[in-house]
């Protein structure tokens, strides 16, 4: 299907490169959909603004293409966030440039006097957020009385923010005989019920998975140590080295404190928080599109609706609450046709919520680790050959300049020195705790100082995702021990196996007493106890114990999964063994 022949809008399309239209603008275009109320179910990214774009063109422009006269708003759309509609006045714009429509925004956070004044100097399109559109409507700058279409987008997104009653209100001030557009990328039952209210024979279109989906995105999972994970932070964004990238944590305080680690490290970073200024809002972003920086720290919220050029690159710092956000999220990359790559960071105890996550969201990723200092710097080579091998003309001006410098310097010595400039502008990798490869160290090594140990035990194993990455952090922060003072470390389903020196096991035991916590779901509630007979019985398997050098402070795993207390055969907490312990022969 091409677009539309209306040679206005063809040439504007034309213009900015659309040659087809994408699966929901080609739906919204289809006969059956003229003059009709529309539901329209798309992913983000999919081209859902220009769609509609298109789809109120009947409402704008006459028969010949020009522009339909009016005294008051012909075209109404609603946007969740500032970032989002401003993002839809934009498209707009360009789309009607042509038709030279006035396109008026009115969004929370800018003047609202300017806007007024707007609005009154007259409008064909106005978009805006729900709560400044209430605003002026209340106060009579807004006249809903000629409005021909309303949209609204991201509706699923309103509703969460609580606009509800926003959007009553602005809706039961436009005409009754008026098309009702619904733009949302799910449709729960609020947004059904919104429907039925507001909407008369609309016509329902799905695009979700049919144009987009995932297909422009590539998932990867990247398994980290939980104090690990700022690190790996640092060597994914040097790995990828992408144009524009954004990283997502949960609060406004993790979103500044990663911003200033990453600052420190030399990256050119801005950050996105719900504190943010309207203006501290819009030069993060335009430094983010001129490339004065490229790495954006932002929350979920103050995310929403950004669309960025370029940006190929998004991870996810911190694990997205359920399905929709990490789709949300994502969808910030691989937008109209271009390829991007979303990474989950995944703290070894928090595999299997993940895992599910995936399944949720129907999503399939790769498994990896993070990249090594040594892959960075080889990535890093390479980038570095094909960047200096480019042909280069020579300025006018620069021919002396560059006799000069082959006069006093050899060719090698040149390079060296080039090379040397192309690094120093590199932030450093980061060397993970694992090293990012198996240890080679078995747990029947002899290692000094371990002749005459005490065996305990742990309540988590694999069902808990137990890892000696991150199980050997908590047994040196629970017993307060050194890293040195832990030997081998032996995982079983439901529980694990370690070895204490005799010389320190009193004072770790009496340590893990005080710091647990009956019916703790974070580390605290991880049950410790010694084995009777000083050692595991033959069924316990092996597992490395990772040698990563001296502690760090912190960190550790985020809230592992605490083992229910451990009761006797008579159903007794405290009581004997867990047949899996009894000591055989």
């Amino acid at each position: 299907m091409s677009f539309p022949t209306l040679p206005l809008l063809a040439e504007a399309l034309a213009a900015r490169g659309y040659t087809e239209p994408t699966a929901v603008q080609a739906a919204v275009l289809q006969p059956e959909t003229a003059g009709r109320d529309l539901i329209v179910s798309a992913q983000t990214g999919s081209g859902k603004t220009v769609a509609f774009g298109l789809a109120i063109a009947p409402q704008l422009l006459d028969e010949e293409g020009k522009a339909r006269h009016a005294f008051a708003p012909l075209a109404l759309a609603i946007a969740p966030t500032r970032e989002l509609a401003l993002q839809v006045s934009r498209e707009l714009e360009w789309l009607y440039a042509g038709a030279q429509l006035r396109v008026v925004t009115c969004v929370g956070g800018m003047d609202a006097a300017r806007e007024r004044r707007a609005l009154a100097g007259g409008a064909h399109v106005v978009v805006g957020t729900p709560g400044r559109l209430r605003d002026h409507l209340e106060r009579g700058a807004l006249d809903l009385g000629s409005l021909s279409v309303a949209i609204l987008d991201e509706a699923d997104e309103m509703l969460d923010m609580g606009f509800r009653e926003d959007l009553e209100e602005i809706l039961d001030a436009t005409p009754e005989g008026r098309r009702t557009l619904l733009f949302s990328a799910t449709m729960p039952r609020p947004i059904v019920a919104l429907a039925k209210r507001y909407q008369r024979d609309a016509f329902t279109i799905s695009t979700v998975g049919e144009d987009r989906g995932h297909g422009d995105i590539s998932y990867q999972a990247v398994t980290v140590a939980p104090s690990d994970i700022e690190n790996a932070v640092v060597n994914l964004l040097r790995f990828h080295e992408a144009d524009t990238a954004i990283l997502f944590a949960a609060t406004r305080e993790n979103v500044r404190r990663l911003h200033a680690s990453l600052s420190e490290r030399g990256f050119d970073a801005v950050m996105l928080s719900g504190e943010s200024s309207q203006s501290e809002r819009n030069q993060a972003l335009q430094a983010l599109r001129d490339r004065r920086a490229r790495v954006c720290v932002a929350t979920d919220v103050a995310a929403r609706g950004i669309d960025l050029p370029g940006l190929s690159l998004v991870i996810h710092v911190e694990i997205p609450r359920d399905a929709e956000t990490l789709q949300h999220r994502s969808g910030r990359t691989g937008r109209a046709g271009a390829k991007g790559t979303a990474i989950l960071l995944v703290p070894y105890p928090r595999r299997r919520r993940v895992e599910g996550l995936l399944r949720d969201a129907r999503i399939t990723a790769e498994w990896r680790r993070p990249p090594t200092a040594e892959e960075i710097r080889e990535k890093d080579r390479a980038r570095l050959l094909h960047d200096l091998l480019q042909p280069v003309e020579i300025e006018e001006g620069d021919a002396d300049l560059i006799a000069q410098l082959l006069a006093d310097r050899t060719p090698e010595q040149l390079a060296a020195q080039l090379l040397k400039a192309s690094r120093a502008k590199l932030p450093a990798p980061e060397d993970m705790l694992d090293g990012g490869k198996p240890e080679t160290a078995t747990a029947k090594e002899h290692r000094p100082g371990f002749d005459d140990v005490v065996w305990f035990r742990m309540s988590i194993g694999r069902r808990q995702n137990a890892d000696p990455r991150w199980i050997l952090p908590l047994i040196c922060r629970r017993g307060h021990l050194t890293r040195s003072e832990v030997g081998a470390i032996r995982i079983q389903a439901a529980e694990t196996h370690f070895a204490i020196p005799r010389a320190s096991a009193a004072r770790f035991a009496a340590a893990v007493r005080r710091t647990a916590q009956d019916g703790g779901d974070d580390e605290s509630g991880v049950q410790f106890e010694q084995l009777d007979g000083g050692r595991p019985g033959p069924q316990a398997a092996a597992a490395p114990r990772p040698h990563t050098g001296p502690a760090r402070p912190h960190g550790g795993p985020a809230k592992p999964h605490a083992a229910k207390p451990w009761k006797d055969k008579a159903g007794k907490p405290g009581g004997g063994k867990p047949n899996a312990m009894k000591r055989k022969g």
